[in-house]
């Protein structure tokens, strides 16, 4: 009987490359950075390494098709690698595929990376891939993420009964806690101070969404080694072990456009993933048991609902907990202790990975004391791709012994 990866597999060395315009740089350059800083990490040589994969998912821009691209970048010693493509969460899914090789016995070594360069094409959003247009086309032809996204608050104020001014300055104080937490990341895109007025007062996108609302284009590279626990205390027999607690993905199945059973105001996908990882893992009340969490928060409006999909937060209760400082840095449950999406950009392959590299090196207790949460316990990651009515959420679940 299947008994789940929980225990199973554990991250051995993290790395990633600075996010932002990375103009006088390739794909390569970024796999490059973020390669040598994971390895230096796990303390190995590349011939250690027995399988890779690579998530990546606008091939046509970055990398081009299969695996090959990784092997060349990094010199590989003819291991297989896979490229692996699923929307935003292709970085979260070459990890998975990572541990779930370790946790098979196929393998003992297994690097997973992530990579995307977008700056180049001189689009201020995402690129109008192929998949991306034809999902656009099947939702509807006019449609634009931050108009499709800013219809969760809508559709959240309705349910809840929760006046618009409040959820405006709850997204207001998402957006202003990421950028706090963003100036003290040396890696992340924008690093600037800014005030909540001036994030209230930013001229609209799609309403109630302002332009500080919505996360940026960068470019970016992160990547994981992992292996057993029994070869990583051999490697590491006087470090922490941070073990994979949870690993669990959920795919829209067409019920949120095909039922009435989805009103808009969270993402079905989320509960599924958090209720299979909550298992998992063999947490009983994530409000008391995760300690830090990083989100998809592409718009600030999906991660205030995200609080309530996780079941962090009860129902209509989101914007309370973030106005009262709950989800700040020194706040009981951290989100987006890195500066998140909106202070890093969105390299769509590269994403997943980042958000485990922040999860991994604050159990490790590794950063400056003004940037570590105050109580790590466990850590979640959550990443989201394509639409509200039609999406992939993963998520992973990261602990110590």
């Amino acid at each position: 009987m299947a008994s789940g990866i929980r225990d199973k597999v554990v991250v051995l060395g993290m790395g990633c490359s600075v996010f932002g315009e990375r103009w006088q740089d390739d794909s390569s350059d970024l796999l490059i950075e973020a390669f040598t800083e994971c390895i230096e990490d796990a303390g190995l040589e590349k011939k250690d390494i027995e399988a890779a994969w690579i998530g990546n998912h606008i091939d046509e821009i970055s990398i081009g098709k299969g695996g090959c691209y990784l092997a060349n970048a990094l010199h590989l010693p003819f291991i297989p690698v896979t490229r692996v493509e699923n929307f935003c969460a292709s970085g979260t899914e070459a990890f998975r595929g990572a541990c779930y090789a370790v946790a098979s016995g196929a393998y003992d070594i297994v690097l997973a990376a992530g990579v995307e360069k977008l700056k180049d094409i001189g689009y201020g959003g995402l690129p109008d891939s192929p998949i991306f247009g034809q999902l656009a086309r099947l939702v509807s032809p006019n449609a634009t993420a931050p108009g499709m996204f800013a219809q969760l608050a809508t559709a959240y104020e309705k349910r809840h009964s929760i006046p618009m001014d409040k959820i405006k300055k709850a997204i207001t104080h998402i957006s202003w806690k990421s950028h706090q937490n963003g100036v003290k990341n040396p890696k992340a895109h924008l690093r600037k101070e800014i005030s909540e007025s001036q994030i209230c007062d930013s001229p609209f996108v799609a309403y109630p969404l302002g332009l500080f609302d919505c996360c940026g284009v960068s470019d970016g590279s992160a990547m994981a080694i992992v292996t057993t626990p029994e070869i990583a205390a051999k490697l590491k027999p006087n470090q922490d072990l941070v073990k994979v607690k949870a690993l669990q993905i959920s795919v829209s199945s067409g019920e949120e456009l095909s039922y009435n059973r989805w009103d808009g105001s969270g993402l079905m996908t989320t509960r599924h993933a958090a209720k299979k990882a909550y298992e998992e893992a063999g947490i009983n009340n994530p409000r008391e048991e995760i300690g830090m969490i990083e989100v998809h928060d592409c718009f600030s409006i999906t991660e205030m609902v995200t609080m309530e999909d996780l079941m962090i937060s009860p129902p209509g209760q989101a914007p309370d907990d973030i106005l009262n400082g709950f989800y700040d840095l020194d706040g009981q449950v951290a989100c987006q202790p890195d500066g998140g999406l909106k202070c890093f950009g969105h390299p769509i392959g590269a994403s997943g990975l980042r958000m485990l590299y922040e999860i991994y090196n604050q159990l490790l207790r590794r950063w400056p004391e003004d940037r570590l949460v105050k109580n790590p316990k466990m850590g979640l990651t959550h990443n989201l791709g394509g639409v509200p009515s039609q999406n992939v959420c993963s998520i992973s679940i990261l602990g110590l012994e």
